[in-house]
Formats: C-alpha cells, structure tokens, sequence
C-alpha cells in the first residue's frame, strides 16, 4: 500500500505562509494552489495543505482552534541528523517563527521544534540509525 498523508491547516494569511515555509525549504504543488489553498510537499508521501481560514471551515463544523492558544496538533517530522533540526529551527525563527522549548537530547533522539506564523507547532527529531528497530 502507498498511503500518503495530507495535513490540513489554517492559516490567518496565505501568501505570509508560503512566504515562511518557502524560507524553510519546502515547495509547493501549484497544481493543488490558488487564492485559497496551497498544497506544501514535505515528501514523496507527506503533504501540507495550507488553506485559508475561510477555506478550512469549508471542511469542518467546529470552530478553527487559534493554535496559539490552544494546541490543536503536534506535527513531528523527522531529519536525517541532528544539525537538520537545528538548521531547520533556525530557518523558522529567522523567517518570524518562534521556539516553544529547548533542545532535547535523550541520547537515542535529538529533538527540537517550532511554532510557525499561526502557532502551529512542528516538532523536529533525530532517530539515531542504530535506535530504530530493522523489521
């Protein structure tokens, strides 16, 4: 099976999110993008839609979190080492993101993160190659 996983996300301001995550790495899908909605690729299987606010109460009948209020979502990606997280937080916080916590080293995994524009918080870990079980 090929699943692949699309993350769904309010965003206050389209073009300021684009703008954040672009200084971040990522590319966007300009097939699955207009006024309303972008389609963030993280990997070959794991997307991001930033959509609007009014855009996302298009899918749901709740009310949108202000997530940096509340936590609505922890998403956690992971890195190839343990510089990645940290270059990766440093784009964040240089691009108008901000840290939430400090660096945590547990031996087997370095993590770190950070909350973007709208005060999503993406987690960042390392996995020591020899920590992940081979099944």
């Amino acid at each position: 099976m090929n699943t692949q996983i699309f993350v769904n996300l309010p965003v206050k301001n389209l073009a300021r999110a684009v703008t954040f995550f672009t200084a971040l790495g990522y590319t966007f899908n300009a097939q699955f993008t207009d006024e309303t909605a972008t389609c963030m690729i993280v990997s070959e299987n794991i997307f991001v839609m930033l959509l609007t606010e009014d855009k996302f109460r298009t899918f749901t009948p709740n009310t949108i979190c202000d997530a940096t209020k509340s936590t609505e979502v922890l998403i956690c990606l992971s890195c190839q080492s343990r510089e990645e997280v940290d270059d990766m937080v440093s784009k964040a916080v240089a691009a108008g993101g901000s840290t939430y916590n400090q660096p945590q080293d547990h031996g087997f995994m370095y993590a770190h993160g950070f909350q973007d524009l709208d005060g999503h918080i993406w987690e960042l870990v390392y996995m020591a190659p020899d920590a992940v079980s081979q099944n």
